[in-house]
């Protein structure tokens, strides 16, 4: 195998497959990135067996030819040649090194046969279809705090993707809770979506599709569900991983929907109040939201510390109810705010609140109440 191909697209490519490659393995196959020359196209694939990324891109070849390279490795070349560089790869096809060559900079990496590397994709996925780009992006971007990072309720390890019926809508939604918060957001239902009954996406792999729509060209990206797995495509990046094998619980049971105090405040000016005021409150994380007529009290204390306060207009008309919130929680909520104005809507002090954007209701937050 020889190619030649130029330093930055090597890079960008590098750097998406070995995302997916974790630092450490037992099983030494899975440190490597499988790399495949043929046609003048490299064939570049990474899995940490739970998610495989595929990425193919134009080069020199010379001599066809496969192998597999430490991922990590060969990032960390290629990241430190000169820009504007080409980069030559040649590997012998006997089991030997692989050869990386640029300018005056050349290296030997030790492989591992293609023949050890394994595949997790090639299932039929019945569901298929196209989604915008940027509406991914916010479903992604608005719910996936959320998720649990609890091993033992591996089943909230992800996002909870699934088609809904709201009257005469019909739309995408995506739910992620962590039981301390709950963030849930839908976008319009894209065709060929309609079967879509529910499905939970880990989150590593969510973390990983969000990366690489950040480099995406394109509009919209294709989409493909089976039971166990999701696809998602574009350009010439494939991302399929398998999807948590578990029962979602029924998050709209945990929804108020009577809470009948409404605050609406500026939310720009709530966070950075929130923000300053968390200050003291160190490893408790606890800060108090306290309402009366028309303004709002952001309070903290800490017995060692002190106490911070600050007070902030708002549209309020109800009886003063005093929340204790995590400000950290509180923070990721408010920072998916893109209107002028936050809503709450308030039952009590020991209930469940409900947040959303005043000027758009595509997406809602619960969060719990912590006891301060």
């Amino acid at each position: 195998m020889k190619f030649t191909i130029e330093r930055a697209q090597f890079l960008k490519t590098l750097s998406h497959v070995q995302s997916i490659v974790e630092k450490r393995n037992t099983i030494p196959v899975l440190s490597n990135v499988r790399i495949e020359a043929k046609n003048n196209a490299i064939n570049f694939k990474a899995t940490d067996m739970d998610i495989e990324i595929t990425e193919i891109v134009d080069a020199k070849v010379s001599e066809e030819g496969a192998t597999t390279a430490p991922a990590h490795m060969l990032y960390d070349i290629v990241r430190k040649l000169s820009d504007g560089s080409d980069v030559e790869l040649t590997y012998p096809n006997d089991k030997g090194a692989l050869t990386i060559a640029s300018g005056r900079s050349n290296f030997s990496l030790s492989t591992i046969g293609v023949e050890d590397f394994p595949v997790i994709s090639g299932d039929d996925l019945p569901i298929n279809f196209e989604i915008s780009k940027d509406e991914l992006k916010t479903l992604i971007d608005r719910t996936q705090f959320s998720a649990s990072v609890e091993e033992a309720r591996y089943y909230l390890n992800g996002l909870y993707v699934h088609a809904k019926t709201e009257g005469e809508a019909k739309v995408l939604r995506v739910v992620a809770t962590d039981g301390h918060r709950l963030a849930c957001a839908e976008s319009p239902l894209p065709e060929g979506a309609e079967k879509l009954d529910g499905v939970i996406i880990p989150r590593k792999s969510v973390l990983e599709i969000r990366k690489l729509l950040d480099d995406a060209s394109i509009d919209n990206v294709s989409m493909a569900l089976s039971e166990n797995k999701v696809r998602i495509s574009f350009e010439d990046i494939t991302l399929t991983s398998k999807l948590i094998d578990g029962t979602f619980p029924d998050y709209e049971r945990v929804i108020p929907t009577d809470n009948d105090k409404i605050l609406e405040v500026n939310v720009k000016d709530l966070a950075a109040a929130v923000d300053r005021v968390s200050v003291v409150t160190e490893r408790s994380r606890g800060i108090r939201l306290i309402t009366d007529k028309n303004h709002v009290t952001i309070a903290a204390s800490n017995a060692e510390l002190g106490n911070a306060t600050e007070e902030l207009e708002a549209k309020y008309d109800k009886e003063s109810i005093d929340t204790g919130y995590n400000f950290r929680y509180l923070l990721d909520i408010l920072a998916q705010i893109k209107g002028d104005d936050v809503r709450f809507s308030l039952s009590g002090s020991a209930a469940a609140t409900v947040i959303n954007d005043t000027s758009d209701n595509s997406a809602i937050y619960v969060l719990m109440p912590m006891r301060i």
